[in-house]
């Protein structure tokens, strides 16, 4: 990310602002497309992240949180089970 000139932290350890969603969401973004490529302009790097969060992790990924299922499973799954079928 430093390479990038992102910032992954929005306040340090144990300071208010603290959010370890967003930390985990970093380190997993780090890992999973950082690590895997080198991108040549911070546009094409900014279309990737967009891609990359908006496509592929809030929609398909399948996360631990969630069962093991992706975010569009698991709400299937939910609305299933709880909303009525409708006739």
């Amino acid at each position: 990310m430093q390479d990038a000139g992102i910032i992954g932290s929005i306040g340090s350890v144990g300071d208010a602002l603290d959010n370890a969603a967003a930390e985990s969401l970093f380190s997993t973004i780090q890992v999973e497309l950082f690590d895997t490529k080198k991108w040549k302009t911070r546009c094409e790097l900014k279309s990737v992240i967009f891609e990359y969060i908006e496509v592929f992790y809030n929609r398909k990924r399948a996360q631990k949180r969630l069962g093991y299922l992706s975010p569009v499973q698991y709400l299937k799954q939910w609305q299933q089970k709880h909303m009525p079928a409708v006739a």
